[in-house]
Parts: structure tokens; sequence; C-alpha cells
């Protein structure tokens, strides 16, 4: 039994569990904390993380259960534990101030507030010494000169309330699309790896978008350079360590610049969207490695992130047994005691030696080449060398998953599942396994069903059969890109429906008129200390592009010249520093494509509209909407389509080619 429990033991986050028998004195987010800081005039220590932190659980073990550390947090300060993934409101607001502070951010995020919640000083991972002298100069400084803390923070507090301003957008959008993107790319293209794909610099993060877009511009433009760079990068990253050779799926990002070493956490967030990515990329490329590399991804969600409901859980940890990667990792004497007669070719497959090598002894399993260039240079058919790697990984999984496992964070967010369900409508269209679809519309009614409020709005978050926490713009912007996907694939017009209550919802409690952009939270939230507004993609994309993509698409299937209009005024805003940094506007970048390059609004109908929508798996095209109906339709583009065989229109602003039978026909059209 443990000598300690604080408030943290009636929260449901695995990551503010993990913290509730520290011997400091956590509060949850809430009211309750601020109350007692300003009967006590006590700073305020807000330090965010989330359960598959690597140095967030260093911080713990050095800090935070530490006897003679934790008294003095508690005597000096009020502490308030917080789960980025569950409030990623408080997260962006104090991460900006701290990187206004200090110039970086990441997690660990521990920033100092005043009472009314205004930051004064923050940073990231602190190791004990320094925390210690941190927390009592930064004590001793508010207790002897309160006015100076003061000033500090109203200063800060402006900086970080300017934060969402954005640089006006002229009326026409400033230079002509197209050209936004090539000078967009221009740049672009001189920040890349030209040896092993990925930006050029340490570490490598995936990062998805950016090369869904890549891949769109480079077919759109038909630029052999950018696509040479595309595959370099997917073949480096399925091959790397970075990819779990053993049980599929990618880890967070690599510590190197050839895709060896990961940061071992896998998040669903990666895995959603890259299983986009090479689906799309598979569609384009035809390198079976990408099909493999997707199989295998969505193998690892079902076996280990999906819960019995159908959702999908958030993460898996870094960190077993105290080692970073520990569960991922062989010995010699592991790999030859798990593989047996499989030993000799695991060593010829993955090239065990210097090359595999990393920490203590242990290799990260990866691969030099894909399966089609094995089997040549061995002479061997690829069937034989994919049944031999089937029967070694399934040994390896077999002794690894006696192994301690890793941490798994058992929340659904309903945001992430929306990506996932995503990711799963993309492997569907490409590859058209029912069970991907199958996947995709169990967990889209789950959230339907169990995470939509009284209102019409979303809950952020599901676990252990309850919802909880109002929804952020990112659950709205990434649900309605999921049911529109899901309705290209289906052709069901409920999604649609549902699409639309949601954007009337967002366009209600989160629009702002001023900029024309949306902000993070909701208008029925408490307020933080500035209302949050999410400019820039990343590793995920956007709210605010994610919001503008979908109700361009919307506005089109529907023809809404609202929904347009505040699309084109978001795109307006949201672009202003495209060329400025590209990396941060991939998804910004997706919308402006669509209006940039003719927009293929393709209308299949007939009791074969199915079929024929199945039928343009193998072509893929950058720029293109599907809709479709069997019968009859409320959509405006499909009015008057409905003729005795079954058709193909391909429409671009709704004027429309002669009708077709034919994929091919109607790919010719589009080419």
């Amino acid at each position: 039994m443990s000598a300690h429990t604080n408030r943290l033991v009636h929260e449901s986050s695995p990551y503010l569990l993990q913290h509730a028998h520290n011997p400091v004195d956590w509060y949850p987010w809430g009211e309750e904390a601020f109350s007692k800081a300003r009967a006590e005039n006590k700073l305020v220590l807000v330090s965010v993380g989330y359960s598959s932190c690597h140095w967030c659980h260093v911080m713990e073990r050095e800090c935070f259960e530490d006897e003679d550390v934790a008294r003095v947090m508690n005597e000096r300060f009020v502490c308030i534990k917080v789960d980025r993934e569950e409030r990623p409101d408080v997260d962006q607001v104090y991460m900006t101030a701290v990187q206004l502070m200090t110039n970086r951010g990441g997690w660990p995020l521990n920033c100092f507030t005043l009472p009314d919640g205004r930051p004064v000083y923050g940073g990231t991972y602190f190791p004990p010494a320094q925390w210690t002298q941190v927390l009592k100069q930064l004590a001793d400084t508010y207790q002897q000169e309160p006015e100076r803390v003061r000033a500090h923070a109203a200063q800060l507090h402006q900086g970080v309330s300017s934060q969402r301003l954005v640089a006006p957008a002229t009326e026409e959008g400033g230079v002509e699309h197209r050209d936004a993107l090539r000078a967009m790319v221009e740049k672009w293209k001189r920040q890349l790896d030209p040896v092993d794909g990925g930006p050029d610099k340490v570490p490598k993060f995936p990062m998805p978008d950016n090369y869904r877009f890549l891949l769109r511009y480079a077919w759109s433009t038909n630029d052999e350079e950018l696509k040479k760079h595309i595959a370099l990068t997917l073949d480096k990253m399925a091959l790397g360590g970075i990819f779990d050779q053993v049980g599929g799926g990618f880890a967070r990002y690599s510590t190197d610049a050839v895709w060896k070493a990961p940061h071992f956490e896998k998040m669903l967030y990666d895995n959603a969207q890259l299983v986009s990515l090479y689906s799309q990329a598979y569609q384009a490329f035809k390198k079976p490695l990408y099909k493999e590399t997707v199989e295998r991804t969505l193998a690892f969600i079902t076996r280990e992130m999906t819960s019995p409901e159908g959702a999908f859980y958030s993460a898996l940890d870094a960190d077993t047994e105290g080692e970073e990667g520990r569960y991922y990792v062989w010995t010699d004497d592991e790999l030859r005691a798990a593989l047996g007669e499989d030993l000799a070719f695991a060593m010829d497959y993955h090239g065990i030696g210097p090359k595999t090598a990393w920490e203590h002894g242990r290799h990260i399993l990866l691969r030099q080449q894909d399966d089609e260039a094995f089997a040549r240079q061995r002479n061997l058919s690829v069937d034989e060398v994919r049944q031999r790697v089937a029967s070694m990984n399934a040994r390896l999984l077999a002794v690894r998953e006696r192994r301690e496992r890793p941490g798994l964070d058992d929340k659904s967010l309903v945001s992430w599942n929306a990506l996932m369900v995503t990711g799963l409508c993309d492997a569907f269209e490409v590859f058209g396994d029912g069970r991907h679809e199958r996947a995709a519309i169990r967990a889209m009614e789950l959230i339907l069903s169990k995470c939509k409020r009284s209102n019409g709005g979303l809950w952020h978050l599901y676990k252990d059969g309850k919802a909880s926490i109002n929804g952020f713009l990112e659950d709205y912007c990434f649900t309605i890109e999921a049911l529109l996907a899901l309705y290209g694939i289906t052709f069901e017009e409920r999604w649609l429906t549902d699409a639309r209550a949601l954007a009337e919802h967002a366009i209600r409690h989160f629009h702002d008129e001023a900029s024309g952009l949306f902000n993070f939270t909701s208008d029925l939230d408490p307020g933080l200390i500035t209302r949050p507004m999410e400019l820039h993609d990343n590793v995920i994309p956007s709210s605010n592009s994610s919001m503008a993509n979908g109700l361009f698409v919307l506005g089109t299937l529907f023809d809404d010249e609202r929904y347009l209009a505040l699309s084109e005024r978001a795109v307006r805003s949201g672009t202003t520093q495209l060329a400025v940094y590209p990396t941060g506007h991939s998804h910004w970048a997706q919308g402006l494509l669509m209006r940039a390059f003719p927009l293929h609004e393709i209308a299949i109908t007939g009791a074969d509209a199915r079929t024929l929508r199945a039928d343009f798996a193998s072509h893929y095209l950058p720029n293109r909407l599907f809709l479709g109906c069997t019968q009859s339709s409320a959509l405006p583009l499909l009015k008057d389509k409905i003729l005795p065989a079954s058709t193909i229109f391909v429409c671009v602003e709704k004027a429309c080619q002669l009708p077709v039978h034919t994929v091919d026909a109607a790919v010719k059209l589009i080419r």
C-alpha cells in the first residue's frame, strides 16, 4: 500500500493516475486548486504531460516521487497535474507561455502562474537540484517582490493573448493559389534529406500530413523529383526501426537521421494518419511494401489499440522495466532462443550486426530492402520470403508478448478516433478489405451514440463507458472529415447529415467573426486566461485548417454558399504565412490545392454505384470528390442523374462532361 495518496486517485486519466500516489499534493485542473492558491496567496504550478512521455516519467521519478522535493512543492505552491491529451486547451495556453519565455517547448511542461492563472515562469524537464532551486527562488521572489512578479505576468499574458492575432488577409487571398503552392514547395524542397528521406534534420518525425500534401502536389504537377523524394521517405520509414518490424505500427519519431532508433512510444494519431498516407501512396506508386505497411499497422491497431466496443485507445508507453524500448529490442541470446531454425534467415533478413546494434548489446530490428529485392538477390520467390517472414514474426511476437508490456493509455479521444476512422476509410478505398469499412463504421457509430451531448455537440473523451470533457474544435473538425470519408466509400447520406449538424454546432459555438477563424474552445466552456486558437499544422493538422477543408467539401456537396464562404475566409486568414513556414501549413495547402487545380466531382449513380466506386481503387486521383446513389439523393449534384444504367459523371464546378459507364472512361476524362 502506498504511503501517499492525492486527489488524482479519483481521476480516470492513466497519466493522472500514475501520479496519484506521489508525495506531491497534486490537484486536477479546476477551480478548487485556484481557490486554494488565492486563499493562501501562493503561486500555482501547472505541470502538463501525457502517459507515454519518456521525460515525464523521468521527472516524476527524480522529482515528484522525492519526499524532500515534494515537501517544498507542497509548502510553497499549489500543484496541478494536467493530461495534455485530456485538456489540449490548457496545454496550448501554457505551452505558448513557455515558448515565449524560453524559445522552446515540450513535455513535461511546467508553468508557474499567479493565483488567477496568468503565467510567470516555466520550462520543460528540470533535474532535481535545478528544480528545487527554481522552486525556492520563485516562491521567495513572489513573497518579497509580488508587484514585480505581477507586472511580469501582465506582460506575459499580453504576449500569450497576442498569439491569437493573424496577419490580415486580402479579399483576393493574396498570391494566386497555384503560385502560392509553387513558392511553398520550392522552399520546402531545400529542407529535405536527399539521402535518407524526410526532413534534413534530427530528430525525424514522420509528419504524415506533410507527405499527404506533397503526394497530392507531386501528382497534380507531375513533379518527378518530388515523387522520388516521397517514395524514398516512405521506403526508409517502412524499412527502418521506427516501424515495428515484428508487430507492426510506427513509433513516435526517429532519434537519428536514418529512421533506425525510434523514441519507442506508439501514438494512435500517428498510426491513423500513416495508414491514410501509405494507402494513398500504394495507389500512386503500386509498391507492395506500402500495402504490407498498411496491413501490418492495422493488424497492430486491432490487436493492441482497439477496445471491445470498437473504440481506439490513445497510446502505448515507450518504457518497460525502467528502460526505453526494452519491449521491442533483442539480444543475440534472445533471438537465438526465440527463433531456432529461423535464426539464420532472420540474421540475413534484418542484417543483424553493426547496423542493427543499439544500447546494452541489443538490436533494433530493421530491413535494408523490401521483400521483392530480398527475394531476387537470394533467388527465392516472394511468396516463400513472405511465408518465412510470417513464421519468424509469429515466433518473435509470441516471445515478446510474454515480456512486461508497455503501459497502455486506454482512454479514447473523439478527435483521434476520428483520424483512425478516416485512415480505415482510406485503407478500404484502396484495398477493398471489408474489415476496414466495418471497423470504421463501428467506431463512428460509437462516437455518434456515446459521445454526442444533449445539445448536439460532442464530448472529447470516452473511457469505461463514460463520455466526459466538453469537445474541442479538433473533435468536431476531424469527425466531420471522417464522416465525409465514410460517405465517400459508402454513399450513405446519413453520414453527411451528421457532418452538417456538427458543422452547424461548431459555427455557432467556435467561430470567431473578427478573424474568420475558429476558436479551439467552445463559448460554453469556462474561460482560460485567453481563448486558444490553432493556426499551424503539426504532426496533427490544425483544427482550423481541418475545419476549413471540411466546410469546403460540405459546401461543394450541398452547393452551400455559406459553407464555401466561411471556408474561403478561413483559408485567406490561415495561409498568410504559407511560404514562410511550409511544413506548418500542409493541411491548409491541401485546401488551396482543391482550389488551385480542377476539383473533379465524380458522381456515380445506379444499382452498381458502389461497385463502380470500388473500381476506382487502382487509380490515384489527387483532387477529387466522390458522390453517388443507387436510387435517390438529396444532393444537388446528383439531381437528374439517375439513369436506367449505372453511370459516371465527371464534373468540375458543377459543369459535367458527357456521362460514361466505365471507370477507365471516367479516368480518361479526368486526366
